[in-house]
């Protein structure tokens, strides 16, 4: 491949790496948020939340995106390109992350929890110093995983006109009528991307350990 093919496939990996990265880093806290607020299970909250999150996993990530960038007008919500796509993919992996949170939390230990309130430990401390460790280390490799979909889901966004990685790819395989290096290249940094995902989740996992100790 030509250097101008390399610098379009970077150009569009970028567009991929920020926009999932986006993504992922509000999916991730909005995800939690959701997850404490079902498991608080405070009535009419509890059922809309649990609606959210069936509607956001049932629904194709390609036709979430589509409906945001035409529905938002008519509501009076015109949204560009860039900011439709985040909004999808958040929507999305949050409903996602949200579960896997909660799982995690339901699962945890009742026994540490009444052992520290009878110490007299208040709720927040406990939550920030022995609960939340432990649930980022049980649910990292579930995080990580749908950390991974979203990204390998991103080529959905094209659907709206922005040029990601697999965009560019398909353009580069139509002017040069030969497919199979683009794509492999585009494979290559699609590995390089979920391979950073994978390295930061074994130090993430020590780092959660150590404050879990």
């Amino acid at each position: 491949m030509t250097q101008k093919a390399w610098l379009l496939l970077l150009e569009g990996a970028w567009v991929t790496l920020w926009i999932s990265g986006s993504a992922i880093a509000i999916g991730l806290v909005l995800g939690l948020g959701v997850a404490l607020l079902r498991a608080a299970r405070i009535p009419v909250l509890d059922q809309v939340l649990a609606v959210y999150t069936s509607l956001a996993r049932a629904t194709p990530l390609v036709t979430l995106a589509l409906f945001l960038f035409l529905a938002a007008p008519r509501f009076g919500m015109p949204l560009d390109r860039t900011t439709t796509a985040i909004l999808a993919l958040t929507l999305n992996t949050t409903a996602f992350n949200a579960e896997i949170w909660r799982t995690a939390f339901l699962n945890f230990s009742r026994e540490q929890r009444e052992a520290a309130y009878a110490c007299g430990m208040a709720p927040v401390t406990f939550f920030r110093h022995i609960m939340l460790p432990q649930m980022v280390t049980t649910s990292l490799p579930g995080l990580v995983n749908e950390m991974s979909f979203l990204v390998k889901s991103s080529p959905a966004i094209a659907i709206i006109g922005l040029v990601d990685l697999t965009r560019v790819t398909n353009r580069i395989s139509a002017v040069t009528y030969q497919p199979l290096p683009p794509i492999l290249a585009a494979g290559f940094l699609y590995m390089i991307m979920i391979g950073v995902l994978i390295k930061l989740q074994s130090r993430a996992e020590r780092k959660a350990n150590r404050l879990a100790m």
